[in-house]
């Protein structure tokens, strides 16, 4: 028998289907539904349920079971509406809550039940799945109904409104409500609830920052803006969508109480930031640090205030004459200064670099508007390495030292200060009147450090010259000594004299001044012992720069032993010969510079416990007309009584001058160099580049004036370093 393919036949009868299958089983359907919205789901079969569904959806009556479920649930929803309609206040969020409990519990188990019309028809039609179909006809049946979507928003605003206002709420009830929304989805957290909260903030917080600049002051005001970003960040945590919320509510308070009343605030006159910053208040200074770091700009304008705050103070302390009257006084109160802002920024303002860059150019302002800045530091530096070091600890001196050289780096015009400080220091090391070689040596160290080996070359070559003199005295005196002629040649007078490099100290002109016969005999000896030994060399004596120790007697036998200058020696020892002589007679005995004399005769005759002469008319100063006379009534419980020169701590208009001069002349060859090096790399620059190089090489040690540049420039052609390019007479060349 052969064996065909198989054939698949229809039935012979054909399956015929209840025409009114699909109402009678979306009968059965419908009545399950409402019996789950009405909680009496017990007494259901889900299976059954669950198969008439099946089989609606596998006769094709999908699009008939969909609609039917929409159709019903909306119905429902609008009964629920209405019902929540009904109450008011907190009932109304609480019936809220639980009409919105049952309809995620009855969407549930509407799910399961159509669940295969979920996975076939509902993905191949791409409609919106069962569960999720129920939250957005919950949505905009409900949620977006607008009698219930005015009264949720006015009643959860009410409610933290109450809260902002101290009282305690129910937060339960709002976080109910803001989960239900971010479960409806991000967007209708937003658009319903999220932007209207946003904009009703701002506007209690527009309101509430005006009520609080009118009735508080800065400090009040920062810990109440303080108090209301953590309230909301707290708020946002406990019933909000922190992750949404919180960022943009910040912003909100941030904007309101801050950025919109910042310069109002800052510029508080009696406790804004001016006046915390007077009277020290780091904890409010820091509160508002951290709250203007919030705000766009924030930081920039108390940056602003700050430099501009520190300028206008520095300004009023260099411009005080009184304060100029003590060049000590002076820079311990720039110092003071710097220390109370330095304290500021780095308790308060967490140590900001930008804020420190800020002081630093306020201060950099300032201190260079008096052009005896310089000065004042050097004569500062030179009266704590006098006495204002004793008895601090190594520790105390570095940072009397470091807090001087910050003071320094502001000094446009280093080398002038170079000028006093050589001044000053030879005046330490010649008098020994230095409190700490240590401290002498460190500060040249960190002088060096800051301006280069140039800056420091000749201050060291001082000290080389301090310790070559003590050599070479121990060698006269041995030699001396070897040749038995110490008594004659020296005659009892124990000389010490220092040699100085002329290149490296201070240049002064000899100045006159007739040394006492023993002395000038002394002198000559040393003279004629140096010249033998360094052949091709000159001395000249500098008596304006020496000291001695003489022996004294007073009234009733009382001996002292007087510690004076050379000057004072030389006064004194006129006094051997006459108990009383007129200034004028001083004057021709010693031809003593009158300046010089004037502040010998001063220290000798009119500070009190140091007046070994009488001056009459008694008073502070001396004049021409003045008479003096010997004192011996003079009294001391020290034996040793050291009469200092009254100090000229600052000079007069000539030598101010003078001073002036000698810098200008040692800036000219600087200033030439610095041409001659730009140009040899260059070549070829117009007048302009030329100017601003030779200042940016400079400016370490001083900020040329572009006039002397120029005057420069015309010496260097001159001599034919340069010349002027006759294609463009605006540009120079190089000459090789």
């Amino acid at each position: 028998m052969k064996k065909g393919p198989i054939k698949i036949e229809p039935f012979r009868h054909p399956v015929t289907v209840d025409p009114q299958y699909a109402d009678k089983t979306w009968k059965v359907l419908e009545d399950a539904i409402r019996e789950i919205h009405n909680q009496n789901a017990s007494g259901l079969s889900f299976e059954e349920l669950y198969r008439n569904a099946y089989n609606m959806v596998l006769h094709k009556y999908g699009p008939r079971l969909y609609e039917g479920l929409i159709r019903t649930l909306t119905a429902h929803l609008t009964e629920v509406a209405k019902k929540i309609e009904e109450k008011e206040g907190a009932p109304f969020l609480r019936e809220l809550k639980k009409r919105w409990d049952e309809h995620t519990k009855s969407s549930q188990m509407i799910r399961d039940i159509l669940m295969y019309m979920d996975r076939t028809f509902v993905v191949q039609q791409q409609k919106t799945p069962v569960f999720t179909l129920g939250l957005e006809l919950w949505r905009d049946v409900v949620v977006r109904n607008r009698a219930i979507s005015e009264r949720l928003l006015a009643i959860v605003s009410s409610l933290i409104m109450k809260e902002r206002q101290g009282e305690v709420i129910e937060r339960g009830l709002i976080k109910s409500v803001t989960q239900m929304l971010g479960e409806l989805g991000h967007a209708v957290y937003v658009e319903d609830f999220e932007k209207p909260f946003l904009a009703a903030a701002a506007e209690f917080y527009r309101k509430e920052a005006q009520e609080y600049i009118t009735s508080s002051d800065c400090p009040e005001y920062l810990r109440k803006a303080e108090a209301r970003l953590g309230e909301e960040a707290e708020r946002c945590g406990a019933y909000l969508d922190a992750n949404s919320t919180e960022p943009k509510i910040t912003r909100v308070v941030e904007t309101e109480l801050l950025k919109a009343q910042m310069t109002p605030l800052l510029e508080m006159e009696h406790s804004g930031l001016i006046a915390l910053m007077r009277d020290d208040k780091f904890d409010d200074l820091s509160r508002l640090y951290c709250l203007m770091r919030r705000v766009d700009n924030g930081l920039g304008t108390v940056r602003h205030m700050l430099c501009e705050h520190v300028k206008e103070v520095g300004r009023a302390l260099v411009s005080d004459p009184e304060r100029s009257k003590d060049p000590v006084e002076y820079v311990q109160a720039l110092l003071d200064m710097r220390d109370k802002y330095e304290r500021i920024i780095t308790q308060a303002f967490a140590d900001d670099k930008t804020f420190r860059n800020a002081l630093n150019q306020a201060f950099e302002h300032f201190v260079n508007l008096n052009v005896r800045s310089p000065e004042f530091i050097s004569l500062f530096i030179d009266d704590k390495l006098r006495r204002g070091i004793k008895g601090l600890s190594d520790t105390d001196v570095e940072g009397v030292l470091d807090k001087v050289m910050a003071l320094f780096r502001y000094l446009q015009e280093k080398d002038v200060f170079e000028k006093y400080y050589k001044q000053h220091l030879a005046k330490r090391l010649l008098s020994g009147r230095t409190t700490s070689d240590d401290a002498e040596r460190n500060l040249l160290v960190k002088l060096k450090t800051e301006c280069g080996y140039q800056f420091t070359s000749k201050l060291e070559s001082m000290f080389t010259d301090i310790k070559t003199s003590r050599d070479t005295m121990n060698e006269f005196r041995t030699r001396l000594v070897e040749t038995g002629k110490l008594e004659a040649e020296l005659g009892g007078i124990d000389l010490q004299v220092q040699v100085l490099t002329t290149g490296s100290w201070p240049t002064q002109a000899p100045s006159k001044c007739n040394l006492p016969r023993e002395l000038e005999a002394a002198c000559e000896s040393f003279r004629n012992f140096y010249l033998s030994t360094h052949s091709g060399r000159r001395l000249t004596f500098q008596p304006n720069m020496g000291t001695a120790d003489l022996r004294a007697v007073f009234g009733a036998g009382r001996r002292h032993e007087l510690n004076v200058s050379t000057y004072q020696m030389c006064v004194l020892l006129l006094f051997n010969e006459a108990d009383s002589l007129s200034y004028r007679d001083i004057a021709q005995a010693t031809e003593i510079p009158a300046p010089d004399l004037k502040r010998a005769l001063q220290s000798l005759a009119c500070v009190k416990g140091r007046n070994v002469l009488r001056k009459e008319p008694a008073g502070k100063d001396v004049a021409d007309s003045d008479v003096f006379f010997y004192n011996d009534k003079f009294t001391s419980k020290l034996i040793k009584v050291k009469i200092s020169t009254v100090a000229a701590t600052k000079e007069g208009e000539s030598e101010k001058a003078e001073t002036r001069q000698k810098v200008e002349e040692d800036r000219k060859p600087q200033i030439e160099a610095a041409i001659v090096r730009i140009m040899k790399a260059r070549q070829r620059l117009d007048h302009n580049t030329i100017i601003t190089e030779v200042t940016r090489q400079l400016q370490a040690r001083f900020v040329p004036n572009p006039a002397t540049i120029k005057k420069r420039i015309e010496s260097l052609i001159e001599r034919e370093f340069l010349a002027r390019d006759e294609a463009d007479r605006k540009f120079y060349t190089y000459v090789a």
